[in-house]
């Protein structure tokens, strides 16, 4: 019989604690009256999850503001990661084509600074820092059977570019967890660029997808074993139903052999405001081996309140 000491809740929340510059975001935290800190906080404390994937969060080096942020939930979260994201790191190249250098598109990831919207784990359980797997250093090229945008008949990115574009936007992370009683499981985490913002050639919708094909490769064994237990979860940018990017790879990836779909059909952000209605975009999906005890999408936030941004925490309940 499972009990309530058997059920681990998974999250992942693309709150929008990013600030325009470095350090800002720390500020804001320690300030202690920022109201969208503060809504975010209140969210995650409702939801209370074991361990919960940030994306959209400042990385500073030393994780000054991630750990200031940890600090804010009675218990604080003990256990903490964060790597150096892809964002606003600098490529040295006219990566959109538009003929200036170092602007936020020509950066690994779009981002102001290196560290803009990157991502972080806030966990209850142990976490083998030493054990990750980081695929975010891959390139784009060196994906097998890779989607290089193309214009007019030929490549888009020069060779230049491509001996140094990588794939992650932000990041891939195969983060090894440690229940103290319990077989460890991987955390399988990662936020995808948005298939929009391009042109004809698009690079963007296409890096979508093979953001999503590097999981793939994952499943397959490609990059090592895959581990008995895992959670893939973090911010696809892509809903299989609606709006732009490839529908069929998101629906295709979540019908896979080895994972399934706790909150199908499920939107995890509201866009109306703009013209673009609910997606699907964050998600928390488990292997096969888990059993699903239950899963929400803390929805609705109160309306008109910018705080909160777009997107809601999404929660998958496990045990084994």
């Amino acid at each position: 019989m499972t009990t309530a000491a058997d059920v681990l809740r998974i999250a992942t929340y693309a709150a929008p604690l990013t600030r325009d510059g470095p350090g800002l975001l720390l500020r804001d935290i320690l300030r202690g009256d920022d109201p969208q800190v503060t809504a975010h906080a209140a969210i995650i404390a409702q939801a209370d999850p074991d361990l919960l994937v940030l994306t959209d969060f400042d990385y500073d080096l030393d994780s000054i503001a991630l750990r200031a942020f940890a600090a804010l939930f009675d218990p604080p979260y003990p256990y903490l990661f964060a790597a150096r994201p892809n964002t606003g790191m600098p490529t040295w190249q006219d990566i959109d084509r538009n003929g200036r250098l170092g602007e936020p598109r020509d950066a690994q990831g779009y981002g102001l600074f290196n560290g803009q919207g990157g991502m972080a784990i806030l966990s209850r359980l142990p976490i083998d820092a030493g054990g990750v797997t980081d695929l975010s250093a891959l390139l784009w090229r060196d994906l097998p059977g890779a989607d290089l945008p193309v214009l007019d008949g030929g490549p888009f990115f020069a060779p230049a570019v491509l001996d140094v574009l990588r794939l992650s936007t932000t990041g891939h992370w195969i983060v090894p967890v440690l229940p103290p009683d319990a077989p460890p499981f991987a955390i399988m985490a990662y936020a995808a660029s948005p298939p929009a913002f391009d042109g004809p050639e698009r690079r963007n919708i296409r890096r979508n997808r093979d953001e999503l094909r590097l999981w793939e490769h994952v499943l397959a064994g490609h990059f090592g074993p895959v581990p008995d237990d895992f959670v893939i979860t973090g911010n696809t940018n892509l809903d299989p139903q609606r709006g732009k990017g490839d529908r069929a790879a998101m629906a295709a990836f979540l019908a896979h052999p080895l994972v399934q779909d706790p909150l199908a059909g499920q939107p995890t952000a509201d866009w109306r405001a703009i013209g673009l209605g609910k997606l699907r975009v964050s998600y928390v999906v488990p292997s096969r081996g888990w059993q699903v005890v239950d899963a929400r999408v803390v929805w609705p936030v109160p309306d008109g309140d910018p705080a909160f941004g777009a997107h809601h925490l999404v929660w998958v309940d496990l045990a084994r």
